[in-house]
């Protein structure tokens, strides 16, 4: 596998972008947003830079239920662990007879996935940049897929963020230089498209990322 660099990831967003209006450029606001959500990614924690981006986004107006909500998003990052390993697990556990990826879904399990993905356009998308991720996390643990969409719904049902500011914030934090995760990245900038973001407000969320301080270690 190539390694993934933010530069790979710009390249990409440039042509994806191409056809795009550049549209209006982040405001002050969304600028901190942005900025706190890269410094305060489980990639970066850096303190004093999470100081002055929390600093400026109650400069610009930002209410506390706003700047929560950023950090909340951001805390999801975790949830990458999970799609990463699932299918790899769960094959895994099939080979060692511990599991078999073929059986059918017992009711309980077939409840939850109409519950939690049905239809539901953004999980499909998500899952043809990681295949078969959910269906093996459910096999594997109905309460860590329960909880999976629990969390990462939070920052979605408060809505005190415009979601074209989250979509952008979501790309930063997947693009920063100590994460590079294509398949969010991917999902967040197609979405961010679709909410009618602008290419300079796209470029500005990477240029945000690529500034990204580097993970020395938190106190």
């Amino acid at each position: 596998m190539n390694e993934i660099s933010i530069a790979n990831l710009r390249a990409e967003a440039e042509i994806l972008t191409a056809g795009l209006a550049a549209g209006e450029p982040l405001d002050a606001q969304a600028t901190a947003l942005v900025t706190l959500a890269v410094a305060v990614s489980v990639t970066s924690l850096d303190r004093a830079k999470i100081d002055v981006a929390v600093a400026r986004a109650f400069d610009a107006g930002a209410s506390i239920a706003q700047v929560q909500e950023i950090i909340a998003l951001v805390s999801g990052l975790g949830v990458h662990s999970l799609m990463v390993s699932a299918a790899g697990v769960l094959d895994e556990a099939r080979r060692r007879g511990l599991a078999d990826p073929q059986a059918p879904l017992d009711p309980e399990r077939q409840r939850l996935w109409q519950v939690h993905v049905g239809d539901d356009p953004f999980w499909t998308a998500f899952s043809t940049e990681l295949p078969g991720f959910l269906e093996a996390m459910l096999r594997l643990s109905p309460d860590i897929f329960a909880g999976f969409f629990a969390y990462c719904a939070i920052p979605w049902q408060s809505g005190t963020v415009r979601a074209r500011v989250k979509e952008l914030a979501a790309i930063a934090c997947d693009a920063a230089p100590g994460h590079r995760f294509r398949p969010g990245f991917r999902v967040h900038l197609g979405n961010a498209i679709k909410l009618g973001v602008g290419r300079t407000a796209i470029m500005q969320a990477l240029d945000i990322a690529a500034a990204a301080p580097e993970h020395r270690g938190t106190d």
